[in-house]
This record gives structure tokens, sequence and C-alpha cells, in this order.
């Protein structure tokens, strides 16, 4: 009797409860005049609001909420971010059991008003000892198409994608470092919207549709990223690409003082892209100008401000395409002494599939350790038994694709080159015996290394991306 008094107690107390908050929201809509629906697992607050008109508010408005206690709704939220401007829409994930999916976006009508957000209320106490994270929001609409034949131009390849797929604005084509008349063999597609390049996605992807008669890889690929204006007003530094692998810094900086001597402070390259920096921004925006489209070394080159790194904004997110910024997909310039850098517009992951099962890329994965308690039973295994899911290495997941395949095991041949300041720089070229039809059986990365594992690593992703797209039946 007392189990069944306690239940219907709480069962009260929930419907109390769900009364009140429908009520707080029905007084948060007679109070802004707001509409608000429920639809495809979100619940929408406005967009547009009472008395807007025009189109909505451009990219670069809205801002991804994350960690958001389950319990807290619009009656909470909406004040709380009115606080920074005034609110477009506010779009909150929602569960079948009525509770919030701890994330949210929030549109407002300015890009100002977006920053001011991330300003006074990423890391805010929502509640006691519950932080609320914000950053800004972009709805993705550039695709990473991979696995092109590396002698398709430009010009055909912009041609294909118009044909098969609707909203393309532009294509990116990156000439081979050492062959100009060949392309890296992959590209990067601009749609005109986030929902374009989504139903694009779909119709490309793996095992429903091929390109020049071959699978290709289709990923969200980063998009350049809004630096803040007051930010881009301070750059002093040129991001050059396109250079020939055997232009060298002297050649940069001579070729880049010759409109206005002793105007570089330095050069820093880094295969076939390099930094140019300044003593004056002045001087940066006008060599820019000059100099982007013109021949070093017999390469047209591309010339744009490079992009600093956020370094407040560590932490993303990847929902259905929209992506946050993160140090690692903005256009990094750093100290003299530290040479490394990560270009804007790579794939947001490119996984490599074996018999249709993915796998994330190695830079994405986490390592979780879990306690080994005493008495636990161990069963040796083989790790040929293990889906490839448990690989997290390049050189294993080939390792283990050649056995699955019957093939002999994949072959390593290792190189080296000395650069500029004398540091020895390896590659590796990677063999697979077993392919003998008169396919490509070679591989080797486009990329140095200062570690033999890299080196290694990357060669055998190179070896995975062709086999993935040319024998979907593997096992």
């Amino acid at each position: 009797m007392n189990e069944e008094n306690s239940a219907a107690t709480s069962e009260s107390d929930k419907m109390r409860g769900g009364n009140q908050k429908a009520a707080a929201l029905l007084a948060l809509l007679d109070k802004t005049g707001y509409n608000m629906i429920q639809e495809n697992g979100q619940r929408k607050f406005g967009g547009p609001p009472p008395g807007w008109e025009g189109p909505p508010p451009p990219r670069g408005c809205e801002v991804f909420v994350g960690k958001i206690p389950r319990n807290i709704y619009e009656d909470e939220l909406v004040p709380l971010f009115e606080r920074a401007g005034k609110i477009y829409e506010l779009r909150l994930m929602m569960e079948f059991s009525g509770e919030n999916r701890g994330f949210a976006f929030v549109m407002y009508t300015t890009k100002e008003d977006a920053q001011l957000a991330i300003k006074i209320l990423n890391n805010y106490e929502i509640r006691p000892g519950r932080f609320i994270g914000v950053c800004i929001s972009l709805d993705n609409c550039r695709l990473f198409i991979g696995a092109i034949p590396r002698e398709k131009k430009k010009e055909e390849i912009l041609k294909e994608m118009k044909r098969i797929t609707e909203g393309v604005v532009d294509v990116i084509v990156c000439p081979d470092a050492t062959d100009r008349t060949k392309n890296r063999g992959f590209a990067f597609v601009e749609y005109e919207s986030h929902r374009a390049a989504a139903m694009a996605r779909r119709r490309l992807l793996p095992g429903t549709f091929q390109l020049w008669g071959r699978a290709v890889q289709v990923d969200w690929a980063c998009p350049e990223k809004e630096v803040d204006a007051e930010t881009m007003r301070r750059v002093k530094v040129l991001y050059v690409r396109n250079l020939m692998i055997s232009t060298t810094e002297d050649t940069i900086k001579a070729e880049f003082n010759k409109f206005k001597p002793r105007v570089v402070e330095r050069v820093k390259k880094l295969r076939d892209y390099a930094f140019v920096h300044f003593y004056n921004r002045e001087d940066a925006v006008a060599a820019m100008s000059i100099m982007n489209g013109k021949c070093i070394d017999g390469a047209s080159i591309e010339v744009t401000l490079a992009k600093p790194v956020n370094k407040e904004s560590t932490w993303k997110q990847h929902l259905n395409g929209h992506v946050s910024p993160c140090s690692e997909n903005l256009m990094e310039f750093r100290s003299r002494e530290d040479g490394h850098q990560k270009s804007v517009g790579k794939p947001a992951s490119l996984s490599l599939s074996l018999n249709g099962q993915h796998s994330p890329s190695s830079p994405e994965l986490e390592w979780y350790p879990y306690p080994f308690l005493p008495g636990v039973k161990l069963i040796p295994i083989s790790m040929y038994s293990l889906k490839s899911s448990y690989f997290s290495s390049a050189v294993m997941r080939l390792d283990y694709f050649c056995y699955k395949n019957n093939w002999l095991p994949p072959e390593y041949y290792l190189y080296s080159t000395t650069s500029q300041d004398g540091k020895i720089h390896l590659v590796c070229k990677v063999l697979i015996p077993s392919i003998a039809d008169g396919s490509q059986s070679c591989f080797m990365s486009h990329k140095l290394c200062t570690t033999l594992e890299d080196a290694r690593e990357l060669a055998a992703r190179m070896a995975l991306l062709h086999l993935d797209s040319c024998t979907p039946n593997s096992a």
C-alpha cells in the first residue's frame, strides 16, 4: 500500500512539474510574442521573430550551446541569451521523453551579438557546478571529395559535380606539389547552402555512386573559420600556397621584397606553402594585392592573409555538418622555431572503411583505459579475429586488410632527404606484393615526416585510401 502511495505521489509531482513548465513556456510566449513549434527532434523558438522583414541573418550569427542540463528549457535559456542581443531563433534539441538533449543553437540578428554571447556566456555557471559551453556555429557548405583521378582538371571536376549534384558554387583543386599538371587526388566542393551540401553528400555516399567509374571518398570539410574583423585587422602575415617544392625561403623573400625593399621580416616555408611575415600590416596588404596570381619559379601562387589560431576555442562539435571553430581547423602561424601548420579546408574526418566498417582517422581517436581487476579471466585471441574498428593505426589496418584478402603482408621501403636546416626528413613507400593484376601496388605519401612511425603511417593511409575505393568487395 505504501509503495502504491509513493508511486502515486511521484506521478503527481511529475505532472505538477510538467504543468508548471508548460505554464512558464506559455508565459514566455505571451511576453515575447514569439512562436514555438516542435519538429524533427527539435523545438524552435522564433525564426523569424515578430515583425521581422527580409532574409534570415547571415552566417556567423548563430552560436552552439553545449552541456545544457537536461531539465532546463526556453523559459530560462531565452532570458539568459537575450543578455547578448536580440534572438532571431533558438533551437533546443529534444528527447521523446520531453527532456532536452543537452545542446541548442541560438541565432542572433547580428554577428556582433553572437560574438558577445560567446564572450559573456561561454563557461557560464547555469546551475551550481554546471557550466555551459558557447561557441560559434557555422553551417557547413563544403564537401571533401577524395580518390579523384589525378589527371582531372578543375574545369572537368566542376562540370561533373554540377551535372550530378545541385547548388554547386565552386570547386577547389590543389595541384600536386611535384607535378603541376595533376591534382592531389582530392577536391573541395562549395555549395550554395548547407542543405544543398547535405543532399549532395547523401547522393555521393560510397556504395551508391561513382565518379569516372570509381568510388570516391565523401565527407564534410572543415569550413574556413570566420576570424573576427578586429583580429584580422592586426594580421601582418601572408599565407602563400601552390609553391614549387624547390622554391627556397630566400627566393620567396626576395620576390616579396621587390615591390618595396626590406618590408619582409622572415619567411617560413613548409613543402609547397609558406608564411611571409611583414614588419607592417600595410605592407602585407599591399603585397597580397600585388603578388596574388604571380609566378614564382614557374608556379602561379595564391596569396591571402593568414588566419591566426583562436586559442580560446579548443573544444568543438560536429553535428550533421555543423562545425564550431577549433584550433586545429584554423590557419595557424606560430613562432620561428615552430614549423607546424594546420591547413584550412581539410576533411572533417577522413574515414577508412574495411568491408563497410568505418574507423576514424587516428588523430581523432581517444584512448579509454579500463581497470584490470584481479580475477578477470584472460582468453588468448588472434588480432585477425577482431573487427577493423579495433585498430587505430593505419599500419595495423593495412596489415589486417591484406590478411583478410589472403594477400602477402605489405612491405615498407624508407627514403630520406635533408632539409635546408640540416634536418633529416623521411618518407615511406609501401608495396602490396599480392596486387599483380596491373593495378597500382606501390603507394607513397606526399608529405615528409620527422619520425619513422609517421612515415609508415602516412604510407599506409595512402594505400588504404586507394584499396578502399578500388576493392569495394574486399573483406
